[in-house]
């Protein structure tokens, strides 16, 4: 364990004796058991050393597997050798608990020596209070770009962008731009093209590292500038710009205010944040999961969070079992409708979710407008028809091997039809209907379409059968 190593001992030879992570991947539990083992020794040098050497995500990774009072103490004993940008890469929960038992001054200074984006992300988590006491630590000029920045709306692409970013005048030539990176003291630590301003910060053009190097010194920027470059807006939707990326193949892009001023750039790795946090929102809507809920939450703000949409669905539930209840007589008559009826809601209700899944990632991407619905729509309709006659037949045929009644095939065969069509058409119009009002479709449309597949699946199967047998 710990106290067995020299702490003259750097990291690197120690993450080669014994490496972090195992073969699949995942963090090895030995090593966390080392470091825990160093923490409670009070081993701050290997600390130190084992923290200089990691990535901000096998940093991330390491801070999660501790135990919650460990991780405070790693941050606070290997002090300016811990990365804060470590801290984006654990869950919102993991990182709020850390941030609220650190001193003010000690995340204050952890935030001035990361990227402005970067310290964005880190404090807009944070309740009013101890986001004030940690700017009111920074030197005024980096508590205003980061009070600027955290004034925008969240979500959008001025929350997203970093505000260190190279400007040069219009008018220089490629040498002097050259020579002025050369000498700037605080360049960004990764960039990929200059930009082209005026005096007041006026957008004039880009121009992109590649072009600028294949240049001769003389060469005036005005040559290589791009006016046309696409750049966002800091009001558009982080969304949005994730979009634009991928259309265009962008790896980074200047942000604009309203006035046509320069005033961020985002880059893919931020891109790559969006495009991941959206994913992981849209998925855990279309379960009826709240985007904030996160593995490390504790059983009570699970349970509430998950509470209301369990609270919709039971209502739904007893608004199809409210169906059967119309045909008690029939299934008091026919055992073999009581047995059937829930294999015609399921089939409707799995077809329902296909379609609904293709039809909120498409108007998540914007695949699916106005000017195609109406082709969408119909295809969907035909799709749940060409299945509903398959299984039709698949199922009436089991129902008939089942239970030795020849009508009861036909019976379920077109209740099958019918639901499949109903559940393919409800799985992409009821999206496309909540898009309309602005509401998130993910959220809302697997409660409302499994309720349309039951009751269609209910009523049909039910209601054909007592016309088929006269039940009534």
């Amino acid at each position: 364990m710990a106290e067995d190593l020299d702490v003259a001992h750097t990291a690197g030879p120690l993450l080669d004796r014994m490496p972090m992570r195992a073969e699949d991947g995942e963090i090895r539990q030995e090593f966390v058991e080392q470091i825990a083992g160093a923490i409670h020794a009070a081993d701050t040098p290997f600390l130190r050393a084992v923290v200089a050497e990691l990535h901000e995500a096998d940093l991330g990774d390491l801070i999660a597997a501790l135990e919650p009072d460990d991780r405070v103490s790693l941050v606070e004993m290997t002090g300016t050798d811990f990365d804060f940008s470590a801290l984006n890469e654990v869950d919102d929960s993991v990182r709020e608990e850390i941030l609220e038992e650190l001193e003010p001054e000690t995340v204050a200074e952890g935030v001035r020596e990361l990227q402005s984006d970067d310290a964005v992300e880190l404090l807009e988590g944070l309740d009013e209070q101890d986001k004030e006491e940690i700017l009111e630590k920074l030197p005024p000029s980096e508590r205003d770009a980061l009070e600027r920045s955290l004034d925008y709306p969240e979500n959008s692409a001025g929350r997203r962008m970093q505000t260190e970013f190279i400007t040069v005048p219009p008018e220089w030539t490629v040498g002097q731009a050259i020579d002025y990176m050369r000498d700037a003291p605080n360049l960004p630590d990764r960039f990929y093209e200059i930009y082209a301003v005026d005096q007041a910060q006026h957008w004039h053009g880009a121009v992109s590292l590649d072009a600028l190097l294949r240049s001769r010194r003389l060469v005036p920027l005005s040559d290589l500038i791009d006016e046309d470059r696409r750049r966002v807006s800091v009001m558009d939707d982080q969304e949005e710009v994730a979009r634009l990326f991928g259309k265009y193949n962008l790896v980074a892009a200047p942000v604009v205010d309203t006035e046509n001023r320069l005033v961020g750039v985002i880059t893919v790795d931020d891109v790559v944040d969006v495009i991941e946090e959206e994913a992981d929102e849209d998925l855990k809507a279309l379960g009826g999961v709240t985007s904030d809920e996160e593995l490390s939450d504790n059983v009570w703000t699970i349970a509430k969070g998950r509470f209301n949409w369990l609270l919709v669905n039971l209502a739904t539930a007893f608004l199809a079992s409210s169906v059967l209840g119309l045909f008690e007589g029939q299934l008091e008559k026919m055992v073999a409708l009581a047995v059937l009826a829930p294999i015609v809601a399921s089939q409707g209700g799995n077809a329902a979710t296909q379609t609904m899944t293709v039809a909120v990632r498409a108007l998540a991407t914007r695949e699916l407008g106005s000017n195609n619905a109406f082709r969408v729509v119909i295809r969907e309709g035909l799709v749940g028809l060409v299945n509903g006659l398959a299984f039709a037949v698949i199922t009436g045929v089991a129902a008939v091997v089942w239970f030795r009644i020849p009508g009861l095939g036909v019976v379920i065969g077109l209740a099958i039809v019918c639901n499949l069509v109903a559940g393919a058409l409800g799985g992409i119009l009821i999206p496309m209907v909540l898009e309309r009002v602005r509401a998130d479709p993910a959220v809302a449309s697997g409660t409302f379409v499994t309720t349309i597949t039951d009751v269609v699946g209910f009523f049909s199967f039910l209601g054909i059968a007592t016309l088929w047998f006269g039940l009534n």
